[in-house]
Order: structure tokens, then C-alpha cells, then sequence
């Protein structure tokens, strides 16, 4: 449901800004000598730790939320469509605001526009809490909660996309993408188990009062953040600036293809919507089981990333991609014909290791491909792209659950995901035959080596 991906928002790693008086090279320049960094060598900023905190505490308490809010939703209904809906109601204001998000995160200061973000979620959890306490409520007001969470993370996506290569060099930003999208997979990993034991022990208002203090320490930890002033967008030109993302990643055919391949495989793929009722009435595990559910693919996604962290892909970056995307496809067609709790789990991690391949690839495709002063407009369009995936895509789960039933609806979408990677691989050869994703690094990709912090 809150499938956030890297900050790359919802989905980075962190160093020190280079400083501009010690003749540093700017990003993108680095020698020989300094290429090759540790994987450890990331870690040598203050920024980077807090700022990893940050990411940890936000994402573990969106997961948690996540949870809790599908086991409340079937829980009041015991309808898929119901389920559906959830993801509809972050999708229509989250698309509606793409636009003008991309266009605040190359105008403004990044930092200060995430810790709004943070705040309004932060009272959205608050609002959560109230509404659990009467069923009489119903799900609308949940619907409408999800819609303001949407809102905000319209802008938090687009901004944090487009801050991370503003952290790190070049020539280390392969590193930072896995380092990011491990540290967003670990979260997730006890997020979601920690929301479903907090659902057995107290109900869906203790995941939703943990949740806020966990985003107000993420939001505190913001605040302490350091990072290096890029190039800007310029103001004027309205609508032409507004929608100039669309524009570049419709010429960029490596951007098109890398984001366009995530948007199809994961509408059709995602089975994470249905996760309720397959612990429910399928495997009977109960809420416990359906944290359990949740976490599993996060574990096998933050294992690949942490290993991607210290050995990163060197070769054929776009066919490994490709073959991973085709074993989300298998691994969600077993889940959905599996009756067995450690058979599903299993297919669950390996899941989420095959899409952390993909993920680490297609982001660092995207934002080495782009340069600074369109980082968060692009992102803006990879925004509405990964929610059209994911929250469209619990509408497509819902609707077609309804339909076909819960096990027909989970391996139909995954036989669909494995089409898509045969006609992507084919409509999109350049994105193939990438061999690392770094070498697409633009030649004007040039940074103002400036430390920035908050008044």
C-alpha cells in the first residue's frame, strides 16, 4: 500500500559536502583512485547517519501504517474492492499534485519541503488513531486520510529522489542507490511484523500513535541535515516548466523504458493488496502471519541490497535487470497458487530480492540520466508512474480478485508481468544492453559545491 520506493521517498545515502575551497572534484570527476570507494566509504559524513536514521524511522512507521490500515479496511468490509479502494484514494491526489511537486522540489529547499511532508503525515497518523476508535465510522474517512497522505507524499517522493545525487559524488552514487534502497528494505523488513504483533497486542490505534512518534523523530533528524546546493530550475515559463519532465523522459528512451517497465510489472505483478485475505482464508495465519507476509519481501530485498552495497553490478546491468523482473513474475504466480505459510513466505523473499535488482538499476539509470535542474520534475513523472503501479494497481488486485477470485487474480498478474518483460526487452534494446548503469552519466552533470542548512 505505501510501497515507497527509495528516496532515493518515500524513496538515500549521505557524505559530506565537498568542500569547494579544497579543490574536491565535483561530482562526476573523480580519478582513478577515488572510483573505486568502500562500501563503508559513504559513511564518512555526519549528515549520512542521521540522515539514514531519518529514512529508517519514516519508513518503518509508513510499513507499520501500511498494515494496519488493509487489516482495518477488510476487517470493517471483508471486501477485496474495499481493499481496492485504498490504493485509488492516494493514487487521484498523488497524481493530481505530480506536476507542481516536481516543479517545488527543483525551486526550493528540498530539506524544508520533506519535513512538511513529514508533519502532514504525522498528523494524518494522528487522524488515524481517532477514527479506529469507532467502527461506526466505516472506511470513508480512512479513504479520505489516504487521499491527504497521497497529497503529501506527491512532494516527498519527487524531493527526496532529486536530493540524493545532490549527497554523493558520481562515481559513488551506484553505492548510495543500494545503500538507500537497503536501509528503505531493512525498515520494511520489521515495519510491517511490528505492525501486525502491535495489531495482536493493542489494536490498529497503537500501530497508528507509535507511527506518529516515529515520523516526529524522523522530522527532528531532518532538521540536522547538511547538503550540496545543485543547479536550479529558473522561475517563469508556467505550464512549459510545470511539464518539462514529461517532456525529457519522452525523449529519453532509456528513462521511458526503465520507468514504464516498473509501472507495468508491478500493476500487474503486485500482490501485496491481497496479503489480508490470503492470511485470513487462505493460509490462516491471522494478523500476526500477516506481518510476517508483509516483511518477507523486504528481507530478501534488504539482503540484496546490502550485498549490492559492497559488490555493485559491473556488467550486463540491463539483462540481469530484465531477469529479475521475469522472477518477480514466477515468484508471484507460486505465491498465489501456494497453500503452505513457509512456501509463500519463501516466494515472497525471493520476491523482493529479484526486485531490489531491478530497483537499485532503474534508479540509478534514471537519476544519473537526468540532469540537477530536472531531477525533481523527472522524479515527478517516475511518481506518478511508480503509484500508478502500485496504487492502481490495488485497484487492479481488488477488482480482479472480485471477479476471478483471490489465487486466479494474483497468478494472472503475474503471467502478465512476465509479458511485459518479453515486449520491454524487446521495444527498449538500449535499456538492455546497458552494462553499467554509471556510464550514462551525463558530461554537464556538475554540482555547486555549497553546504546548505536550515536557519
Amino acid at each position: 500500500m505505501f510501497r515507497a520506493q527509495p528516496f532515493s521517498t518515500m524513496s538515500g545515502s549521505m557524505v559530506s559536502p565537498p568542500d569547494a575551497q579544497s579543490g574536491s572534484s565535483a561530482p562526476g570527476e573523480g580519478t582513478s583512485r577515488d572510483t573505486e570507494v568502500s562500501a563503508f566509504g559513504l559513511f564518512r559524513g555526519t549528515s549520512f547517519g542521521l540522515f539514514l536514521l531519518s529514512r529508517f524511522a519514516a519508513v518503518s512507521a509508513t510499513q507499520m501504517v501500511s498494515v494496519a490500515i488493509a487489516w482495518q479496511v477488510y476487517e470493517r468490509t471483508h471486501d477485496p474492492m474495499a481493499l481496492g479502494f485504498t490504493g485509488l484514494a492516494q493514487f487521484a491526489t498523488l497524481a493530481l499534485l505530480a506536476p507542481i511537486s516536481g516543479d517545488v522540489a527543483d525551486r526550493f529547499d528540498r530539506r524544508a519541503v520533506l519535513a512538511g511532508c513529514h508533519l502532514v503525515y504525522l498528523f494524518g497518523m494522528l487522524a488515524l488513531a481517532w477514527i479506529a476508535r469507532d467502527p461506526e465510522l466505516g472506511v470513508a474517512p480512512i479513504y479520505a486520510v489516504l487521499s491527504l497522505l497521497g497529497a503529501a507524499r506527491a512532494f516527498w517522493m519527487p524531493t527526496g529522489q532529486a536530493l540524493l545525487p545532490s549527497l554523493v559524488a558520481a562515481h559513488e552514487f551506484p553505492r548510495a542507490v543500494a545503500w538507500s534502497s537497503a536501509n528503505f528494505q531493512v525498515a520494511s523488513i520489521g515495519g510491517p511484523a511490528l505492525g501486525g504483533v502491535l495489531i495482536g497486542l493493542g489494536g490498529v490505534t497503537t500501530v497508528y500513535l507509535s507511527a506518529a512518534g516515529m515520523l516526529l523523530g524522523s522530522l527532528l533528524l531532518i532538521a540536522r541535515l547538511r547538503y550540496r546546493v545543485e543547479a536550479r530550475a529558473a522561475r517563469g515559463g508556467g505550464w512549459r516548466r510545470l511539464l518539462a519532465g514529461v517532456s525529457y523522459v519522452g525523449r529519453q528512451k532509456v528513462i521511458l523504458g526503465a520507468i514504464s517497465l516498473d509501472l507495468f510489472a508491478v500493476l500487474l505483478g503486485g500482490a501485496v493488496t491481497l496479503m489480508p485475505i490470503f492470511a485470513q482464508e487462505i493460509l490462516h495465519v491471522g494478523a500476526t502471519g500477516l506481518g510476517f507476509l508483509r516483511a518477507a519481501p523486504a528481507f530478501g530485498a534488504g539482503v540484496v541490497g546490502l550485498f549490492l552495497a559492497f559488490h555493485p553490478i559491473r556488467r550486463a546491468a540491463g539483462r540481469r535487470m530484465f531477469a529479475c523482473v521475469a522472477l518477480f513474475g514466477v515468484c508471484t504466480i507460486v505465491f498465489g497458487l501456494s497453500t503452505h505459510f513457509l512456501l509463500s513466505l519463501l516466494m515472497l523473499v525471493l520476491l523482493g530480492a529479484a526486485d531490489m535488482v531491478s530497483v537499485v538499476i532503474r534508479q540509478t539509470v534514471v537519476q544519473i540520466a537526468t540532469p540537477p535542474e530536472m531531477r525533481g520534475r523527472v522524479a515527478a513523472v517516475n511518481l506518478v508512474f511508480i503509484g500508478a503501479s502500485n496504487e492502481i494497481g490495488e485497484l487492479e488486485s481488488g477488482v480482479t480478485a472480485a471477479w476471478l477470485g483471490t489465487v486466479p487474480a494474483v497468478v494472472v498478474g503475474g503471467v502478465g508481468t512476465l509479458l511485459v518483460t518479453v515486449l520491454w526487452a524487446w521495444w527498449f534494446p538500449e535499456l538492455r544492453r546497458i552494462e553499467r548503469a554509471e556510464d550514462l552519466r551525463r558530461e554537464d552533470d556538475a554540482s555547486v559545491a555549497v553546504p546548505a542548512a536550515l536557519p
